[in-house]
């Protein structure tokens, strides 16, 4: 049976009367790629600092690795790597002396050390590069490499591919599976919808609260409410207006040039189609659809 490496126990933050986090539980056990999902604001990066000693939570307690989070947190900090939302890096230094400097703050100052380091996020090579010439995705590589130096065995990265673009978030969601394949434990906040599906479980965070955390495939079949269509009627705005008007039609959506709509279970495409046509709506096609992280967080937040 996976040890626990992460336990939260209804764990809050309050900011006067601002409730940052607001009870929240979970486990995270060891060698997992757990997401944790939500907005801007909802109570991620709080969470993450709180689990790191960085904040004192107003209720509720947490334990990292064995140790208490906020009375042990030299312990903890030790042990785990972090990135954060705005990592600081030093832009008149090499790849090499940034990476050699924050290795110092943990003791490390085995060259072989930082050049494997420097390898395992294939940034050997631009040793010598000074940083403020990286692109975004490199620099993003190089806050890893600082985050992983010292060897953890749990990993926080806050919002790390935020500003990134397509290719270089593949490609880093690609670095946090042979990570994981080592067996290093990865807690990661995103508001990508798309991210999250790489997970192999997802907390879901709105308003400070946790409203739920399972695995993608569960999350989609327990909390969609119904069968998921991709509509595409000309023009859009006539099924817009008719759609939500339709018995058994739950949620109607733009999603680019169609219309995604969630019906009771059950509904079938010809009932469908008829429905819309007694409104004379013109129908180009109905297609059924497949259910997205971004459905089950629509779902939880109404």
């Amino acid at each position: 049976m996976s040890e626990t490496v992460i336990k939260v126990e209804d764990l809050t933050r309050r900011f006067g009367d601002f409730v940052a986090v607001d009870h929240i539980n979970f486990e995270v056990n060891e060698g997992e790629v757990v997401g944790y999902l939500g907005p801007n604001g909802s109570g991620k990066t709080t969470t993450i600092r709180m689990l790191l000693g960085l904040l004192e939570p107003s209720e509720g307690k947490a334990t990292v690795l064995g140790f208490d989070a906020f009375r042990q947190s030299e312990e903890v900090r030790t042990r785990a790597g972090y990135m954060s939302q705005k990592f600081a890096i030093y832009d008149d230094l090499t790849v090499q002396e940034n990476l050699t400097f924050y290795g110092g703050v943990y003791g490390i100052t085995d060259k072989t050390r930082i050049a494997r380091t420097l390898e395992l996020v294939s940034l050997n090579g631009h040793e010598s590069t000074l940083t403020r010439s990286l692109s975004a995705g490199w620099r993003q590589r190089l806050a890893l490499a600082i985050a992983l130096v010292h060897e953890p065995k749990l990993l926080f990265l806050d919002e790390p591919t935020s500003g990134v673009d397509p290719t270089a978030r593949r490609a880093f969601w690609d670095l946090i599976y042979e990570l994981a394949e080592k067996g290093v434990t990865i807690l990661v906040t995103t508001h990508y919808m798309d991210e999250a599906e790489y997970c192999e479980r997802v907390g879901i965070m709105r308003d400070g609260r946790l409203l739920a955390m399972d695995t993608p495939s569960n999350l989609k079949r327990d909390i969609i409410p119904g069968d998921v269509w991709e509509v595409y009627t000309e023009p859009l705005e006539a099924g817009l207006e008719v759609l939500p008007e339709l018995e058994g039609v739950l949620r109607v959506g733009l999603a680019g040039d169609h219309l995604r709509t969630i019906t009771e279970r059950g509904m079938k495409q010809d009932i469908l189609l008829k429905a819309l046509k007694a409104k004379n709506v013109k129908v180009r096609d109905i297609l059924v659809g497949e259910p997205t992280l971004e459905d089950v967080f629509i779902s939880l937040a109404r």
